[in-house]
């Protein structure tokens, strides 16, 4: 794997080493070694499936504070994604900052999303499926986010949000 960092510190996103032949290919999409060498959190409490419909769906931006914090490994195993992270931890050099990237079922990347980081996607296509792990298990009473489209942030999402969800558009304005 390589781990390309990121502007948001601690943040990475990682592209698979292909092994090719005459079948196809073979690669490693995990390793605990590989993300503990790094300094990265290696432990996988749960790996949840994000199923969506529409094109311009958008799932975000949530994020879970101490003592519930929790990594996260996002990859697009169909469809086509932007990805996109908020950092949320005060005494970041990135604090307050965006950043997003594509993620695709053809380019195989995935991102890691440490702790403190608010986290969130938007569909480009339809029929679109997001797996990620993560670090801890479902905590329905540690859930925070702030609203995709919150002017603290301006984040710049590449259409018009066709799905949203209740909860979603329902977080307070960021004061911090």
């Amino acid at each position: 794997m390589f781990f390309t960092p990121t502007e948001i510190v601690g943040a990475f996103i990682i592209d698979i080493r292909r092994f090719d032949d005459h079948r196809g290919f073979f690669a490693c999409t995990w390793s605990p070694d590989e993300f503990e060498s790094r300094g990265l959190v290696s432990q996988v409490a749960q790996v949840n499936l994000s199923y969506n419909r529409t094109k311009g769906t958008l799932r975000g931006m949530h994020l879970r504070y101490a003592p519930h914090a929790e990594t996260k490994l996002v990859r697009c195993v169909r469809g086509a994604i932007l990805d996109v992270i908020i950092d949320l931890r005060p005494d970041s050099p990135s604090y307050k900052h965006w950043m997003s990237v594509e993620i695709t079922a053809e380019n195989r990347r995935a991102f890691y999303v440490p702790e403190g980081i608010a986290h969130g996607f938007q569909t480009l296509v339809d029929d679109v499926e997001v797996m990620y792990q993560v670090s801890q298990r479902y905590m329905p009473s540690a859930e925070a986010g702030v609203r995709y489209n919150d002017p603290a942030f301006n984040i710049r999402w590449p259409l018009p949000p066709t799905e949203v969800s209740q909860k979603d558009m329902q977080w307070p304005d960021f004061e911090g």
